[in-house]
């Protein structure tokens, strides 16, 4: 169990920690399999799939969740084909052209006859709170899944106080200084950043496996270009890319983290996600921290 993104919020006040109370207070929002005309449905699953029940996996004072989302798939080309096979028929028979109006109302039935028959496809996005350090990660670079996560969390609880982290100082500015300056202590750059110039539909340059602290960025830098990707490293121990919203991309764990997983006895599956998830979010509560702090701090308000 390794995230792969991380998008960050902020918890507001107390939050219910007891994780049997929790699974309660999910089982409304079960996940149910699409039925009839459904086009998607979505809801909370056991974190451990197939080895475990419960809806809330929790890790030393942590808790896992995990979002289902099924949805059918009905491609756009297959409804215009049998539209159009429609429309045809119709117009041969009765020798007279089908106008707009009616064109919309035969889409509409050949989707209602098609949905019940088309595949499905499933997405799992997981996320954990930590009531003790006000923090839920989700891991998804998208924010509509992260807003469907959050979204499902708060009609379970029936309220959630929630915000996108923010920051004292812009990050776009300061990993711009990083590069001009330096990285702070314990960052160190990677090989790929973005850079953007700071107006409305500004140039956008990509850099990947690249010197960052080459001619060629030096020279986009002085032209007044800001960063608003950048690969780094933090302590030897984490690796990803932090864009200028805050999330993190392509976060991935030094051989000095996975050799440690690895040397964690565990006798079966459930075991391993336990072990995985405890040393992860035990990773993560050192990291994030570290990073807030070089962005000025947490942006309180």
């Amino acid at each position: 169990m390794w995230f792969r993104n991380l998008s960050l919020y902020r918890l507001g006040g107390e939050f219910e920690s007891d994780p049997v109370r929790l699974h309660e207070q999910l089982q409304a929002q079960g996940f149910q399999p699409c039925g009839g005309l459904d086009t998607y449905r979505e809801g909370w699953t056991a974190p451990l799939g197939k080895h475990g029940e419960q809806l809330v996996h929790a890790a030393n004072g942590r808790l896992m969740l995990c979002l289902r989302r099924e949805e059918r798939i009905l491609p756009a080309a297959v409804v215009r084909e049998a539209l159009d096979e429609k429309v045809e028929q119709i117009e041969t028979a009765e020798a007279r052209p089908v106008g707009r109006k009616e064109r919309t109302k035969l889409r509409d039935e050949i989707v209602i006859d098609l949905l019940p028959r088309a595949f499905t496809r499933s997405q799992l996005t997981f996320g954990y709170i930590d009531p003790a350090a006000s923090w839920i990660v989700i891991d998804t670079a998208t924010p509509k899944r992260a807003e469907a996560f959050l979204n499902l969390l708060r009609e379970s609880l029936g309220s959630l106080k929630v915000r996108p982290l923010t920051v004292n100082h812009s990050p776009a500015l300061s990993m711009t200084r990083w590069l001009e300056g330096g990285l702070p202590e314990q960052f160190t750059p990677g090989d790929e950043c973005e850079l953007r110039e700071p107006v409305e539909n500004g140039a956008v340059i990509r850099v990947r496996r690249l010197d960052l602290a080459g001619e060629e960025v030096r020279t986009h830098l002085d032209a007044g270009m800001q960063v608003t990707r950048l690969a780094m490293e933090w302590a030897e121990r984490v690796r990803c890319v932090i864009g200028d919203d805050l999330t993190i991309r392509r976060l991935r764990f030094t051989d000095l983290v996975m050799d440690e997983a690895a040397d964690i006895a565990a006798d079966d599956a459930v075991a391993r996600f336990d072990a995985d998830f405890a040393l992860m979010a035990g990773e993560l509560s050192q990291f994030i921290p570290a990073l807030t702090r070089v962005f000025g701090g947490i942006e309180e308000g």
